[in-house]
């Protein structure tokens, strides 16, 4: 995406048709791909860097680590919409400290009074994926 991105959207759209991989995909998920390029095209710009910045670091990301960042994910995306982003909140608060500061933080009495058990198990999990920088506007991870 990030060598395309100076591309207008129709030439965009033209080299996404054209890709190989793109092309053996069934219907229903090149138009899911068509659509998540629709989004991202019409994001600010800030924006789309944040997301080519969070793409870099997955792509660096370790098999297991993708595992781990997927399953996050999916458990982020079960807590309520106000949990979510009380969490969302922590990780941005947790990337601007050192490593070895993070699990000391979890474990404070602070989080064990403003998060469950489950939500500081994200946070323990997240905290020990390499994270990429907190975007200008609020976290980004792990999404």
């Amino acid at each position: 995406m990030r060598q395309h991105k100076d591309m207008p959207p129709e030439q965009q759209k033209k080299a996404l048709e054209n890709d190989p991989q793109f092309r053996n995909l069934p219907p229903q998920q090149k138009l899911h791909l068509q659509n998540q390029l629709d989004r991202f095209n019409n994001l600010p710009p800030e924006k789309r860097q944040q997301v080519l910045n969070r793409m870099d670091t997955f792509g660096h990301l370790t098999p297991e680590q993708k595992d781990s960042a997927r399953q996050l994910h999916s458990q982020m995306q079960q807590l309520p919409p106000e949990r979510r982003q009380a969490v969302r909140n922590a990780i941005q608060t947790l990337r601007a400290m050192p490593p070895e500061a993070r699990q000391r933080q979890i474990d404070s009495d602070a989080y064990k009074k403003q998060f469950s058990p489950e939500e500081r198990n994200i946070l323990g999990g997240a905290s020990k994926l390499p994270l990429a920088p907190a975007g200008p506007n609020g976290p980004e991870a792990p999404e």
